[in-house]
């Protein structure tokens, strides 16, 4: 029992592992598209204040988020996404070291936490999503993983193959990498504010799409948010605390357990 138990110790932290690979391939997609155009009141006078970029059209204020968000030494993404596999959520301070800190989760299976410092990764899960990744196995062993596993931190290497792509939500330049501005189309419709931040908005629709982009428009023109109307995976992705520290910590030695050591047993 306990070399089975082991087992599935190590199936149960890769599958939950493997959570990250959704929020690491998430496109951001590019603008291209050809909005409507906004006007405002007929016959309104009222002076509008100075605008943001001026003088740069919607390619090129989008071209420079690009360009600044992918120059951040770190930043924070929040993720919420609609899937054949239900909701997902992510929220994650990634550096582009390759450090990040965060939680994910999948519809109502329950929450990851995730720490990723150097070349090892740690995971630990909440009851609901070990009993999810273990539904089915017999009830001695559910509860085997359960006591084992709740509360702990599991410990894998960076490097490990089935680690390596779900881990991809903490490479930042592979994920910037998708976040494109397509120099012909993008638009700019207007401004609001993200986050307490003013922003211009840009936006595109391409079939039954609709893609908008909201870029800072006082400091450094960072991407602030990105949404995705209509399409398989809908959703938003904003980013926040460029530059700032990742709290990517290991855990307290007493709290962790070892995928490599459980996987000889």
């Amino acid at each position: 029992m306990q070399a089975n138990a082991s087992a599935r110790h190590r199936r149960t932290a890769l599958t939950v592992l493997a959570v990250a690979v959704a929020f690491g391939g998430a496109a951001c997609g590019s603008l291209d598209a050809d909005p409507k155009s906004t006007k405002g009141p007929a016959g309104a006078t009222a002076e509008k204040p100075a605008e943001a970029f001026p003088g740069l059209s919607g390619p090129e204020i989008a071209n420079r988020a690009v360009t600044a968000t992918k120059a951040a030494t770190s930043l924070t993404l929040d993720v919420t996404l609609k899937t054949a596999d239900g909701p997902q959520k992510g929220y994650m301070a990634i550096s582009k070291k390759g450090d990040c800190a965060g939680t994910l989760s999948v519809g109502s299976d329950g929450t990851a936490e995730l720490i990723k410092t150097g070349g090892t990764a740690y995971l630990r899960f909440d009851e609901a999503l070990l009993r999810s990744q273990n539904k089915g196995a017999p009830a001695e062993e559910q509860e085997a993983v359960l006591e084992m596993m709740k509360g702990r931190w599991i410990k894998t290497d960076a490097s490990d193959a089935e680690a390596r792509d779900s881990l991809e939500l903490c490479d930042l330049n592979k994920l910037l990498a998708d976040v494109e501005a397509n120099d012909t189309a993008a638009r700019r419709v207007g401004e609001t504010t993200v986050g307490g931040r003013k922003a211009v908005k840009l936006t595109e629709s391409d079939g039954k799409e609709t893609y908008t982009m909201y870029v800072a428009a006082e400091g450094e023109p960072y991407l602030l948010k990105f949404e995705q109307v209509g399409g398989e995976e809908p959703g938003t992705m904003t980013f926040s605390g460029f530059d700032k520290p990742v709290p990517a910590k290991k855990p307290a030695a007493k709290d962790i357990l070892d995928l490599d050591k459980l996987g000889k047993q």
